[in-house]
């Protein structure tokens, strides 16, 4: 099974540092081998197709439908009671949700 890749872009990348952290955590706990990383979104537009998925910092959502125009990898935006409140396991979930996993 290939490793799957995870993207989170907020405005700066600093504030979903905190909930990859957690996601990663969750991984690690229920022996997932995903990569997961934050970005900004002006990092992360150019490099989508290098990932699975895009999750969407809710603070960020204007560009949801920007950043669907260049890629063909499912981008959604993140819950805020999952982004607010760190749900690194949530967030994971959803992730699977969206693949159909």
């Amino acid at each position: 099974m290939k490793k799957l890749r995870i993207l989170l872009v907020c405005s700066a990348g600093m504030s979903t540092s905190m909930l990859v952290k957690k996601m990663q955590d969750h991984c690690r706990k229920n022996g997932l081998d995903y990569e997961i990383e934050a970005m900004s979104t002006a990092m992360g537009k150019p490099q989508l197709d290098q990932w699975d998925i895009c999750l969407i910092g809710p603070q960020v959502s204007y560009v949801l439908n920007e950043f669907r125009s260049v890629t063909k990898i499912p981008v959604e935006v993140i819950p805020s009671q999952i982004y607010a409140l760190g749900k690194g396991d949530k967030a994971v979930e959803l992730a699977h949700k969206i693949l159909g996993m």
